[in-house]
């Protein structure tokens, strides 16, 4: 699934700015792979559960992930990242 947009939360978007250098480029290299098919084996993309089951979330490393919601119409809501704790 292609990916035409995606919006970032203002909370998405405080913690982006804290990011080192090495971090956000790695980020901005598998956004590109996301928004080519979202469902690439690579992102691990998966369907969350409990409180969180209208959400989704990708890897970007083994321990960094992307919380995210699809929006319709090839439009996507990325909401949080971080290690597990943004699953609380």
């Amino acid at each position: 699934m292609q990916i035409k947009q995606i919006s970032y939360s203002s909370h998405f978007l405080r913690n982006l700015k804290k990011l080192p250098k090495d971090q956000k480029e790695i980020l901005s290299k598998r956004q590109i792979i996301f928004k080519k098919d979202c469902f690439d084996p690579r992102l691990k993309t998966h369907k969350l559960t409990g409180k969180l089951k209208d959400y989704r979330s990708f890897s970007i490393t083994h321990s960094f992930r992307v919380l995210f919601v699809f929006q319709g119409n090839g439009k996507v809501g990325f909401i949080d990242f971080g290690g597990h704790s943004i699953y609380q």
